[in-house]
């Protein structure tokens, strides 16, 4: 019998009810979303204001498609039987951890009644929101840590970092497998010491961490900020070269990591 998740706690911005949540878009063949082909959920509402966001359009959780659980499950139930075996689902955004309730009870859902792999895409900064049951059905954990310096962190996010570190420590205390993602930008997180840094953290993790994704920075989030009369402050910043996100790789692997 489904076992109904419980109400999470009230935390700044987050939206609490288990039954309704605010859904963006989907993507039915993501790539790049987690292992194998992924069926995408991108959620609406997000409390950071990266300087690169290429969802901008996410950020207000009432932007979104008001939806229900049954409205999720209609989504993913006609791929169901491929997922099962070409890949999953993931749950990315915005930020997904702002409808915790509601998205532990679709997670809960799809778990009991198709048995597929749950990948949760997230910078973890709402954990506290949560009890540590609420991670019973997610398989992986995809983390954004957008910086390791304080200081530049909060530049990039308009947020704290620690908070996003203390969610890494949870996860290795759950023994829970994690993806960490890092964005290489041009003259924001590129700096060598920085990397090197960011690395030496990532690797006191341990086994958790099953690669580290260096994701060069790109511009293609461009249109959506016009689009939303919003200033882009990195229309002048260049995508790094293939030999600079490959050395920021090298700095990973360096420590025994598995980088891509």
């Amino acid at each position: 019998m489904h076992k109904r998740v419980s109400a999470p706690k009230k935390l700044p911005g987050v939206h609490v009810d288990l039954d309704h949540g605010f859904l963006h878009s989907v993507e039915t063949g993501g790539a790049v979303d987690g292992p194998g082909m992924r069926f995408v959920f991108f959620m609406a509402g997000c409390q950071f204001r990266c300087l690169y966001c290429h969802n901008p359009d996410t950020w207000k959780l009432h932007n979104g498609r008001r939806v229900d659980v049954e409205d999720m499950l209609n989504e993913v139930r006609p791929y169901a039987g491929f997922l099962k075996f070409a890949g999953g689902v993931t749950f990315s955004g915005g930020e997904p951890m702002m409808q915790s309730g509601f998205i532990g009870n679709v997670m809960a859902h799809i778990k009991q009644e198709m048995g597929l792999h749950l990948a949760l895409d997230t910078q973890g900064y709402l954990h506290t929101g949560v009890e540590d049951d609420w991670f019973d059905n997610i398989d992986l954990v995809m983390l954004d840590i957008k910086h390791i310096d304080p200081e530049k962190y909060h530049t990039i996010t308009a947020q704290h970092l620690q908070p996003t570190l203390d969610f890494a420590e949870r996860l290795k205390r759950l023994k829970k497998k994690m993806w960490m993602r890092y964005v290489l930008v041009p003259g924001l997180s590129d700096d060598t010491d920085d990397v090197n840094r960011m690395a030496d953290y990532v690797a006191t993790l341990g086994d958790i961490v099953e690669r580290v994704e260096v994701l060069p920075f790109h511009q293609m989030g461009i249109a959506k900020w016009d689009a939303l009369g919003k200033e882009y402050t990195l229309r002048d910043t260049p995508t790094p070269t293939n030999e600079a996100t490959e050395a920021a790789r090298d700095i990973f692997r360096a420590r025994g990591l598995v980088a891509s």
